[in-house]
């Protein structure tokens, strides 16, 4: 697979050390985005942004070098079936796209179709109950029988319930997996992460060869967000990545749906609802009334795009 030439500019850019990938997002689909940040300009002026410019002005002599490895890396990807999809690309998830902290880049193996814009992520703990499994699976099924594609971080416990309910229910599952594609993490959800790729897709926003790291995974839970038009939290702790997932979907003003089991077990959970926004839920129906349709997604996309060329 060769990547565009724009393509090519925007991976090596985040090839660079002390680059915000973030930013280069935002940046990169501002008109004429690309061609600023190559030359180590960009229109923000965070702190961010300072800090990008200074070291891709100082890193000018090694871009056609980065270059050269985004494309391998793009071409080993291709190998094991995996395709590359940038914010410059039309196929980029338009829910994605409303987010501020979005990916510059996926390496996707499956498929992400325009039925995935109904979806909503169904997380919670690693060390999940009997009863937190049973209710994982139950609002996979019943979200996959309203037509709601499953988006989870294929973890152990919760999120290997949501994708295998999902998927015996014959619907469609999204894996938004903490290391690079050509990864399975953990090793023993690899035959499953096979029949997501097989039903649905596995999504990876790193370098394909990259291992789980203390900092990928919370960037995982940021771009799951992202992709999913809401979040459901079946059964998490204080500390876990399922509430810090809650808190990131808040913030990106998507829907988090927090079961009343949650709520009355947790008081992170009770005080997310009553404080923050969340929505205490009963059952599926409660989740599935508050999605928005694929229409009113694209259009809140066109409006993004009509702000970029106004203010670019």
């Amino acid at each position: 697979m060769r990547t565009t030439e724009e393509q090519a500019m925007l991976l090596a850019l985040c090839k660079i050390k002390g680059v915000n990938w973030y930013l280069l997002a935002r940046e990169a689909q501002r008109p004429g985005g690309i061609e600023r940040l190559w030359s180590g300009e960009t229109l923000e002026a965070s702190k961010d942004a300072i800090a990008a410019t200074t070291a891709i002005r100082d890193n000018q002599a090694d871009l056609d070098r980065h270059q050269t490895a985004a494309q391998a890396d793009v071409e080993r990807a291709a190998k094991e079936g995996a395709r590359l999809i940038t914010v410059l690309d039309a196929d980029y998830p338009p829910t994605l796209r409303l987010i501020y902290n979005l990916p510059p880049f996926l390496f996707v193996r499956g498929h992400l179709t325009e039925a995935d814009l109904r979806s909503v992520a169904v997380v919670g703990t690693r060390q999940a109950s009997d009863t937190g499994l049973r209710r994982a699976r139950n609002m996979a099924t019943l979200l996959t029988q309203n037509n709601v594609t499953v988006v989870s971080g294929l973890a152990r416990g919760i999120d290997t319930a949501a994708h295998t309910a999902a998927l015996d229910a014959g619907g469609r599952t999204i894996a938004v997996v903490g290391t690079g594609i050509l990864r399975c993490y953990p090793a023993e959800n690899r035959q499953l992460q096979e029949r997501i790729i097989e039903h649905g897709a596995v999504v990876s926003q790193f370098w394909p060869d990259a291992p789980g790291a203390t900092y990928t995974f919370p960037r995982r839970n940021v771009t799951m967000s992202g992709i999913a038009q809401g979040t459901v939290v079946v059964e998490a702790s204080s500390t876990s990545g399922a509430k810090m997932q809650a808190r990131i979907a808040l913030e990106h003003g998507k829907k988090v749906f927090l079961l009343r089991s949650l709520t009355r077990d947790q008081p992170w959970a009770e005080s997310y609802v009553t404080k923050r926004g969340a929505i205490m839920v009963d059952d599926v129906e409660d989740v599935v009334k508050a999605l928005a349709t694929p229409d009113r997604i694209h259009a809140a996309d066109a409006r993004r795009q009509q702000l970029a060329l106004d203010f670019g």
